[in-house]
């Protein structure tokens, strides 16, 4: 188990490189954690909450659930980060996430608009981009994803698009990563409107932030024992 001590040393460690690699881009540039749950104890997330974390993420609807239930107690910004199943959109939409990070298709956008209607309820979304054009990662085509934005801002109104997602390329070569951060990032620069650009995870999130993210999603980083 993940004890506070430990939680607090794991925390301290994510922000000062955050802090490094912010400061080489912008003194004004503010860069959100995520911690990303998922494999982790509810009582890990207390723990990793009381050392200063209160954004955190899970990947599946039901352990989603089931953490909210545990750990109601604290006011936690809960986030869904996972690929959304059709038949788990009511669910979620039951849950109140304060942020989808993977819309990634215009076929999902029109369901989960549906659902939303009937419900009369919004969901702030990321639209989740294949800029590593990997097959095992989800997400929109890149060269479709500035047009699929604007379609989903204009038809799909309780829907509320606040940004982009992407993961980066699963590759030991430094020049891929960054250069499907940077695509990312320019279609980020591309959207109307939109404030978050979620890139980087525990293994490349520095990277990410000097290449324009400004949320990043921190697992194992913080939940290391």
């Amino acid at each position: 188990m993940l004890n506070k001590q430990k939680a607090i040393q794991n925390l301290d460690e994510i922000i000062k490189k955050v802090e490094f690699a912010r400061l080489q881009v912008s003194q004004h540039k503010i860069v959100q954690i995520v911690g990303v749950s998922k494999y982790n104890t509810s009582d890990d997330v207390a723990n990793v909450y009381k050392a200063g974390q209160r954004a955190f993420g899970e990947n599946k609807v039901q352990e989603l659930k089931q953490k909210q239930e545990e750990l109601d107690e604290y006011p936690i910004a809960w986030h869904f980060i996972g690929t959304l199943q059709k038949n788990k959109i009511n669910n979620l939409i039951d849950l109140n996430p304060i942020l989808m990070h993977s819309l990634d298709s215009l076929e999902l956008a029109e369901e989960l608009d549906k659902k939303l209607k009937i419900k009369n309820k919004t969901m702030n979304c990321l639209l989740q981009i294949n800029s590593a054009f990997e097959d095992t990662k989800s997400g929109v085509d890149p060269k479709d994803a500035v047009e699929i934005y604007k379609i989903i801002q204009e038809k799909y109104t309780n829907i509320n698009l606040k940004g982009v997602m992407s993961i980066g390329t699963h590759s030991d070569n430094k020049e891929d990563i960054i250069e499907s951060f940077r695509l990312t990032k320019k279609i980020f620069d591309q959207c109307a409107g939109a404030e978050i650009c979620s890139m980087g995870m525990s293994g490349d999130f520095e990277l990410a932030i000097l290449n324009g993210s400004n949320m990043i999603r921190i697992g194992s980083g913080l939940f290391k024992i």
